[in-house]
Parts: C-alpha cells; sequence; structure tokens
C-alpha cells in the first residue's frame, strides 16, 4: 500500500507487517524491542528522562524535516543536562492518507540521526487518525540520558560569560519563510542538529567552567535568559554588535518586524561560563561543526536584578521581557 490507511493503527495484520517491514526495518531490528516496553541497560544510577511532541509544519523545509528536528531536539534536551543521550521512544501519530513514501522519509531521517548521535530507538507506539484530523504527521519521543560523572549545574555569579554556540535565529526564519511561501528568502536553512558531542568534548575539556546550559528552542535567547535569571539578584546583559546572525536570517527579521532574539533555534545552546574561561570555550566550540561561529554574546551583571537586557549599538539598554506569545507557532 502507498498510503497510511486506519488499518495501520488498529493493533491488526495491516498495523504488524508497517512495524515489522517498514520501522524495525529502518530502526534495525536490533534495537526496537517488539514488546510493550523496552528493557535498558544503564550504567548509571542517576538518569535524566525527558519528552517531547513534534507537530511542526511544514513536515519537511530546509535543514531537516519532523524526523530530525525528532531525534535532535530530544537528544540535546538530554544533553544540556550534562546527561549522555542513550536511548530514545517514537511514538507516530498518522493520519489517514500519508503517503508512505512520506513516512518512509521522516523514518530514515531518524534512523540517521540517531546513528550520528549515538543514541538508539528502542520502542514505541503507532496511531492512525482520520483524514483531515492531524497535519501528516505528529511525533512523540521520550529520551534516556546517563551521568558519567558529567557536571550537571553550579552557581551563577557576576562576571560569568553568555556564549551562544553559532547564529541565531535561523530554525525559526527558514519555517516562517518556507510556510508562507517567500520569494526572497533564498538561502535560509534550519540549524536542526544534535550538540551532544560537542557538549561532551567542552564538558571534558572545562569541566569546573561551565555552569549553565539550555538550547533556545521556543521563545530564542532572550526565553532562555529570562528563566535563567528570574527571581535572582543578577542579570543577563548581551551586547547587540556581538550576536552572531546571518545576514539572510538579520534581513528577514528586518522585513517581518521579528527580533532574532526571540526566534527559535534547534541546533544552538546558550552556556552559562565563568568569565575567565569563556574565550577558551568558545575556541573548543568552534572545532566542531555545530560551534563553528560561537561566540561571547554578553555576561552576567547586576544592572538590572532579575532581568534580560541587551546593549545597542548606540550604548542604550533594552529590556528583553518574557513575550506573552510565540512569534511563530508549531515551528517544533
Amino acid at each position: 500500500m502507498d498510503r497510511i490507511q486506519a488499518g495501520h493503527g488498529s493493533g491488526g495484520k495491516l498495523m504488524n507487517d508497517m512495524i515489522n517491514n517498514l520501522i524495525r526495518k529502518i530502526f534495525g531490528e536490533a534495537s526496537v524491542q517488539p514488546d510493550d516496553s523496552a528493557v535498558l541497560d544503564l550504567t548509571s544510577p542517576k538518569i535524566a528522562f525527558t519528552t517531547d511532541t513534534f507537530v511542526i509544519t511544514p513536515v519537511f523545509f530546509p535543514g531537516g524535516d519532523i524526523g530530525t528536528l525528532a531525534v535532535n531536539g530530544t537528544v540535546n534536551d538530554l544533553a544540556v543536562m550534562g546527561a549522555e543521550p542513550k536511548y530514545i521512544s517514537c511514538g507516530l501519530i498518522l493520519e489517514e492518507g500519508l503517503p508512505m513514501d512520506e513516512l518512509k522519509r521522516v523514518l530514515e531521517s531518524m534512523k540517521r540521526e540517531a546513528d550520528s548521535a549515538g543514541v538508539e530507538i528502542v520502542t514505541g507506539d503507532t496511531k492512525v487518525v482520520p483524514a483531515g484530523k492531524a497535519d501528516k504527521i505528529f511525533i512523540n519521543t521520550a529520551g534516556i540520558g546517563v551521568f558519567n560523572d558529567r557536571l550537571q549545574r553550579r552557581p551563577i555569579e557576576k562576571g560569568d560569560a553568555i556564549i551562544i554556540s553559532g547564529t541565531i535565529g535561523d530554525h525559526g526564519v527558514a519555517i516562517m519563510a518556507e510556510r508562507n511561501e517567500l520569494s526572497f528568502s533564498k538561502g535560509l536553512s534550519s540549524d536542526c542538529a544534535h550538540l551532544n558531542h560537542m557538549i561532551a568534548a567542552v564538558c571534558q575539556a572545562f569541566p569546573e567552567a561551565v555552569k549553565f546550559m539550555r538550547d533556545a528552542t521556543r521563545g530564542g535567547v532572550a526565553s532562555v535568559l529570562n528563566e535563567i535569571v528570574e527571581g535572582t539578584d543578577f542579570s543577563a546583559g548581551l551586547v547587540e554588535n556581538d550576536l552572531p546572525l546571518k545576514d539572510e536570517v538579520e534581513g528577514m527579521c528586518d522585513i517581518l518586524g521579528l527580533d532574532p532574539l526571540y526566534v527559535a533555534n534547534e541546533g544552538k545552546v546558550l552556556m552559562i561560563v565563568e568569565g575567565s574561561k569563556g574565550k577558551a570555550v568558545v575556541e573548543e566550540m568552534r572545532k566542531h561543526a555545530e560551534g563553528k561561529d560561537a561566540a561571547i554574546i554578553g555576561s552576567v551583571t547586576d544592572d538590572y536584578p532579575g532581568k534580560a537586557f541587551v546593549e545597542t549599538p548606540i550604548g542604550g539598554k533594552r529590556l528583553l521581557p518574557l513575550q506573552l506569545e510565540e512569534q511563530l507557532p508549531r515551528i517544533c
């Protein structure tokens, strides 16, 4: 059959054929355990556990698709906690009528990213909803990572450096351009990538310097900084001229009236590190493809306790409050 039918979610022959002849064949029969749950070997008494749901539209976009997004997003949520990602689950909600070739393409993307990140997809579930009741495909994941003497989080202090691993706003702007078929948006691409290898290298090289990590997805860099400083006696100060921005992203934000500090990323980690180690951490990041554009973008100050702000090119300071709504919904 070349399209998803209701029977593919019924628990009968169609569903079992799809699981065994498509899903397990792509993900690996040795990895996906055909039982009610996967049995895992864990090397650490402490684990990181996360879950996420992906409903992006369009399903395929420049730089990736919902499958790459699902794996990389789950891996990154574990990695920024200081854990080594190990296992992922995959729950599929498929719309009746979805071309089987599109499902295969998404599954192959998931397998490719999982192999590259060094994680296994070990269990899952499949449901089919009637045509018009979903948007082709939704994916729910859960991820498990282990702690191998890696740092978690340390107290943040005045003078600490704020680092981003690369250009900001790439994912959100690329999705907006693709969704709205903007003819002047050539060159835009999502930054969707797994960051666990780069993060592990930084933490290994600077085991005492890294104090906080977060992937700046929905809400962008500004929202992450607000979460960090809320209720504290310090503030997060950025320097606008130091923000790494692709020309295409900056131009699109200028045209559409968007602030790139609030635009989503799917392959960037924001770190707070000891101030004296900031430049060295950036140099380590730049050894990796995912961190080639890493930069120090600001520092922890006591100028506006509990708030995030940015210093403008003319020397003024602009507060960065949390937004009430997303600039662009359904970007992950």
